[in-house]
């Protein structure tokens, strides 16, 4: 098959591209690069640098395209806060152009890569695809509208399209920018270091982390699994894990005990957040298959920077 990923140089898209690539498809890759590194792909993959809204670049990079993954997005929800605007006109703004191009270019299927932050508070967990969201930053409401506008422009145009929610991913390779880290690799590293994890809140707010890998095989089943136009399948581990777990578990996985402060000046967000798998074991054949202990070694171990000192030593 021949495949376009808009943003698929970052975590989730450089992976999935690199599977796919691995397998025999043919694999063009569409990035702005300001998180992505065309480095980490596979030779073989087509690169372009560009913008999600560059009408005309995407009606080129669509031609023969069988199916389009679209991850091309802003991704820090406190970003998210201060910059409401180029959320927007990323998250919301590039979808639609990529909905215009794909529907004059005559593409089938658009598997489109949302988040479960979309959900928000949810009394009733884990958390139902038909649980009504509560969008709680600029971040979260740019994805639940990209997912009306896909699904939407679809079904006037004869897309086929389906919403992956994905929760908390992780795993090697994962973005590491000075502020707002991830807190699976941040947590890695500083317990690696020997430095200090700071908690916002009490530790008990949980949520649901899912190794890429699994992401991956999720990806992949979404673009030719019958019968799933117009879904919204929720893509995690199926599995709640607090704050205070994930501190022990990066003690267990260094051997280090890193010091912790708790900030309770500042929430720590949702209190708890975890996803219900039946509808993507039902439709996709999708059960992850890394429990959280061991994608977190893996992750230490495959990422080289979780060890490394601020001058690389």
């Amino acid at each position: 098959m021949q495949f376009l990923i808009t943003g698929g140089a970052g975590f989730l898209g450089s992976a999935l591209a690199n599977r796919l690539s691995s397998e025999g498809h043919a694999v063009r890759v569409l990035d702005d690069l300001s998180t992505g590194d065309p480095a980490v792909l596979r030779p073989e993959i087509h690169f372009t640098r560009g913008d999600i809204n560059d009408r005309p670049k995407l009606w080129t990079l669509l031609q023969d395209v069988d199916c389009v993954y679209h991850l091309a997005a802003r991704v820090i929800v406190q970003e998210s806060v201060l910059y409401p605007r180029e959320y927007n006109q990323v998250n919301v703004g590039g979808t639609v152009t990529l909905m215009e191009a794909m529907r004059d270019v005559g593409v089938g299927r658009v598997v489109l890569i949302s988040s479960g932050a979309i959900y928000g508070n949810q009394e009733e967990q884990p958390v139902k695809e038909t649980a009504t969201p509560h969008p709680q930053s600029p971040y979260s409401v740019s994805k639940l509208a990209a997912e009306y506008y896909v699904k939407t422009i679809g079904e006037l145009w004869n897309i086929e399209t389906v919403c992956l929610r994905v929760f908390n991913a992780y795993g090697p390779g994962q973005q590491l920018p000075p502020v707002y880290t991830p807190v699976i690799p941040n947590f890695l590293r500083q317990a690696a270091l020997h430095g200090t994890l700071v908690v916002h809140g009490d530790g008990s707010q949980t949520r649901d982390y899912v190794y890429i890998d699994d992401v991956v095989e999720a990806m992949r089943a979404a673009a030719t699994a019958p019968n799933i136009n117009q879904m919204t399948i929720n893509v995690g581990a199926g599995v709640g894990t607090s704050v205070s777990d994930l501190i022990e578990l990066a003690h267990r996985v260094t051997g280090n005990e890193p010091d912790v402060v708790y900030n309770s000046r500042k929430e720590g967000g949702v209190s708890q957040l975890c996803a219900d798998l039946t509808r993507a074991r039902k439709l996709l054949g999708y059960t992850p298959q890394v429990s959280l202990e061991e994608g977190m070694r893996l992750t230490l171990e495959k990422d080289p920077r979780l060890t490394q000192t601020s001058n690389g030593q």
